[in-house]
């Protein structure tokens, strides 16, 4: 990782302020992403070397372009982009109006996908660059209270699984994650039915790994350029359940509480 360029969105909490500490450790030179400039200033103070500072609303990709010709007069050149940034939902289909769902699809997936095609001709003209995505293990099967942002994870699946098959010839690489249950603030700042904070910590993620011990896992799946990399613990086996066990996975996932 040393002197790799490496853009961070989300990185103002959580897994992206761990993995912009940690990566600036190893000599990273990180760009730093997300809407509140005085937490990105905060974790700024907390990470090693040369670091940019660039606010940025995944809801607004109007202006992405112009970001990212920021990045490349201040650096030449973006190594790896890691989308991080998203919000997550608690609130059950019958009761989320259709306004929800857009709001948390125009974040977590058009907000996703804007920025990287924006990255993409970069990537190109270097003939190398690394698309690390953070999806969710709700975007390997749905859960409670978490349709919309399901359904996000998994269509965010979908386009990087195509955009890898159609760029690797030109160098670029994806990676694809999928955090288990991770001891951050997610679901406190997890939009319910009317588009308010959910405002309270799960039981489940209570339980989970930290989000420092996440993204040291994170990291070497990045560092191994692994197509899929696992964070969490024992939560994890729940993916080879239902893929080798549908109907077993089925009887196990109902009886989990939904927070």
């Amino acid at each position: 990782m040393k002197n790799k360029i490496i853009w961070i969105t989300g990185a103002t909490s959580g897994i992206g302020e761990e993995l912009a500490i940690k990566l600036s450790a190893k000599g990273a030179k990180v760009i730093l992403s997300a809407r509140r400039v005085e937490e990105l200033k905060r974790v700024k103070s907390l990470c090693n070397g040369k670091v940019l500072v660039l606010p940025l609303d995944l809801s607004n990709n109007s202006n992405f372009k112009e970001k990212v010709e920021e990045v490349i007069r201040a650096y030449g050149r973006i190594d790896i982009l890691i989308n991080n940034g998203g919000i997550s939902q608690r609130s059950l289909v019958a009761e989320t109006p259709l306004e929800i769902d857009r709001k948390i699809m125009e974040v977590n997936y058009f907000g996703n996908i804007a920025l990287a095609k924006a990255v993409l001709p970069i990537f190109k003209n270097q003939k190398s660059g690394h698309f690390v995505v953070i999806s969710s293990l709700s975007g390997k099967f749905g859960f409670f209270l978490r349709s919309a942002y399901s359904a996000t994870k998994f269509a965010l699946v979908g386009f990087y699984e195509s955009l890898r098959l159609e760029e690797e010839k030109n160098g670029v690489k994806v990676s694809l994650v999928f955090p288990g249950l991770i001891k951050t603030n997610i679901s406190q700042n997890a939009l319910s039915k009317d588009g308010k904070s959910h405002g309270e910590l799960d039981s489940n993620q209570a339980k989970g790994i930290t989000a420092a011990k996440c993204a040291e896992q994170i990291i070497k799946g990045i560092e191994k350029e692994k197509l899929e990399i696992f964070a969490g613990a024992g939560e994890l086996k729940a993916v080879k359940i239902k893929r080798f066990f549908p109907k077993l996975f089925h009887k196990i996932i109902r009886k989990q509480s939904p927070t």
